[in-house]
């Protein structure tokens, strides 16, 4: 990052004050404070990096009124010393511009995460963080970056407790707008007591997708990152998914399924059997389901917090082996179906009493951003190219947009070179 030099940073402030208030953490939030980094490609803006840094700033502070939860910071809850909420105090939000001598063509694949986008977020890091309590730090820090060719670069650093992939979406839709002196896309609503636990909490289900913790005091889940060289990205174009959907269907005994079931499925059979694990080993895929249409009543439109339940299938490495792909397929669609109302309010009710942590033992999960839509997303110094993780984290297989113009998906996950040549073996297999 020799390179990469800082023009400005501070702290940006809601445009007016802001009602004094808390927010309520739900247990479906507490079991993600931390923090994710993400960065987005731009080409060469008609317009100055000054003037796109002046836009940003403007638009941050009128984004931060109806957004003043992201503002704020953590605080032990006053009912509950153990338990977090926000506190909206307009203490701010951490902005960064830079420059780097790298070009957009130095970069190569933009949807693999690499080393060289540590420099996107290289401002965004706090001196002794490691030391700092969680409670002092902002919520949201973002750094605008001009390359060496004039593209741009949009990174991104926030608490995940705050808000998850759909509602980051509509934060960021609604961040572009501003920046083109245009209105709110979509009114945020922060309010999670909908996905408050019941008292007393009633468990109606066994919940392998979560484990209890070893240390009830932590908060937070360890921030590890996956080797940069063993970080792989295989496209899988739109006749390559349409050969894994027609396999699984084939021999008539499922009706019909979905991209993400049939890919998904394939995906968990693949990485099972390329890492090796023992036949008599049981895998676990993760994928997070949003379930804000599955509670009753409905979460409200523009629903700011985080209503992804980790949705789960599991089966033993023997099994995924030897089974046809349509009974794969089906324990992924029974793993998205079990999410009715009361899988979800009975998975709340066990965090309540066991203040758990996602499971990890022979596991991973699916994340998808491939239909999110972040890279429809225009800011005034332009449309977004593509977004993608900063670094990819173990244990995460993230399916990520095609390319535009030809569609698609592509699998982003880390393996070390035997295994992927295998995992890609096993992905294309007919």
């Amino acid at each position: 990052m020799e390179n990469l030099k800082l023009v400005e940073k501070f702290v940006v402030y809601p445009e007016k004050p802001t009602k004094c208030r808390r927010i309520f953490l739900s247990n479906i939030d507490l079991g993600l404070v931390i923090y994710q980094e993400s960065v987005s490609f731009f080409d060469p803006p008609r317009i100055s990096f000054l003037e796109a840094c002046q836009k940003l700033y403007r638009a941050l502070e009128r984004l931060f009124v109806p957004y003043d939860f992201f503002a704020g910071r953590l605080v032990s809850s006053l009912e509950d010393s153990q338990r977090l909420e926000i506190d909206c105090n307009g203490a701010g939000v951490v902005v960064a511009a830079a420059r780097t001598e790298t070009r957009l063509s130095q970069l190569g694949e933009l949807m693999v995460p690499k080393p060289e986008f540590k420099q996107f977020v290289g401002f965004l890091h706090e001196e002794n963080e490691e030391q700092m309590n969680i409670k002092d730090m902002p919520l949201l820090f973002v750094q605008l970056t001009q390359l060496g060719c004039g593209a741009l670069a949009f990174a991104s650093r926030y608490n995940h407790c705050v808000l998850d992939g759909v509602a980051v979406h509509e934060f960021v839709a609604n961040m572009a707008s501003l920046t083109r002196g245009e209105e709110l896309v979509i009114a945020p609503n922060p309010d999670r007591t909908l996905f408050k636990a019941r008292n007393p909490p009633i468990i109606t289900h066994p919940h392998h997708e979560y484990s209890k913790p070893t240390n009830k005091n932590s908060f937070c889940t360890i921030n590890l990152v996956s080797p940069y060289d063993q970080t792989h990205l295989i496209y899988l174009s739109p006749s390559c998914i349409a050969d894994i959907k027609k396999v699984a269907t084939r021999d008539g005994k499922l009706r019909g399924c979905t991209t993400f079931q049939a890919v998904a499925a394939r995906i968990w059979k693949a990485r099972s059997a390329a890492v090796e694990m023992g036949d008599e080993k049981v895998s676990t895929m993760f994928f997070p389901v949003d379930c804000r249409k599955r509670v009753v009543p409905p979460a409200p439109v523009g629903f700011a917090g985080n209503a992804l339940i980790p949705g789960f299938s599991r089966a033993s490495v023997k099994e995924l082996k030897e089974e046809e792909d349509h009974v794969i397929v089906q324990k992924v669609k029974e793993g998205l179906e079990r999410l009715d109302d009361e899988y979800v309010r009975s998975s709340i009710d066990w965090l309540e009493v066991n203040k758990g942590l996602p499971w990890r033992e022979d596991s991973f999960s699916l994340v998808s951003w491939w239909r999110l839509g972040v890279e429809e997303d225009e800011y005034i110094w332009g449309k977004t190219i593509c977004t993608t993780p900063v670094a990819l984290k173990p244990g995460l297989v993230y399916l990520l947009p095609g390319p535009k113009e030809e569609g698609g998906l592509h699998i982003c996950l880390e393996l070390p070179d035997d295994q992927i040549q295998e995992f890609r073996r096993l992905m294309m297999e007919g």
